[in-house]
């Protein structure tokens, strides 16, 4: 609910010409922080984020929310959004391609057999009704074909960010997480990983577009630009991420 309630305030504070309110995917948060700390100094505009689940801000956007510029953890959101005409046409892109991850705060908890080992309590997975990643972890699980057996000890966040801090904090022993949340300058921060094959899901094409709201707004025009410039996906791929 407080996090509901953030995002509400953050839609009814005023806003002037030269901010944008971006809807961010929570895989995204950290390097977005960055990237519009660097946006602010570069051009001036002020970058406004909100963070969740890709599929909530999309029920927000239909809803009437007042964002500009939305970064999605899919690119099916983006695809409806421009189908039911909510977003400027041909604003569309690839801004990132995510990597899933199987973490653990603890350094030698994660083995290639843990999973089919079961010596673990509880299991952290974004829900995959709302959130790509978490879509993308019941695939590699029924990939592996050890969904039936994880299925009792799955504890679901409300998106990804929530299931991150599941692991980190230990109530799950064990989390699928944005390969981004646990990287650091390049490298894979403290605790274990196991980085999960691209063919054990379907591709994360994150897309990013421009929403109608955002048609005349100058510092949504502009982040959409800067997104694509050089120094931006230098960050980008320093978390992980693959760009087009």
């Amino acid at each position: 609910m407080k996090h509901i309630m953030f995002i509400i305030f953050l839609l009814c504070s005023g806003a002037s010409a030269d901010e944008v309110r971006v809807a961010v995917a929570s895989n995204f948060a950290i390097p977005m922080q960055k990237i519009a700390s660097d946006f602010e100094k570069d051009t001036g505009h002020k970058a406004v984020l909100a963070f969740g689940a890709t599929g909530q801000f999309y029920a927000q956007i239909k809803n009437g929310a007042p964002f500009a510029v939305l970064l999605a953890a899919d690119d099916n959101i983006p695809k409806k959004l421009d189908k039911e005409g909510l977003t400027v046409t041909g604003s569309r892109f690839t801004y990132a391609i995510g990597s899933l991850a199987l973490w653990s705060a603890k350094p030698s908890l994660i083995t290639l057999r843990i999973l089919e080992k079961e010596n673990f309590k509880h299991l952290a997975i974004a829900n995959p009704k709302l959130a790509p990643y978490g879509m993308a972890a019941m695939q590699t699980l029924n990939k592996l074909g050890l969904l039936d057996s994880c299925q009792g000890k799955i504890v679901l966040g409300e998106n990804i960010g929530q299931t991150f801090q599941f692991a980190a904090s230990g109530n799950a022993e064990l989390g699928f997480v944005a390969l981004s949340q646990i990287m650091k300058d390049g490298k894979p921060i403290s605790g274990s990983i196991w980085i999960v094959p691209a063919t054990m899901h379907d591709p994360i094409r994150q897309d990013a577009v421009l929403l109608a709201n955002g048609k005349t707004n100058a510092a949504a025009n502009a982040l959409m630009t800067y997104l694509k410039r050089t120094k931006t996906i230098a960050i980008i791929k320093s978390y992980g991420y693959e760009v087009e």
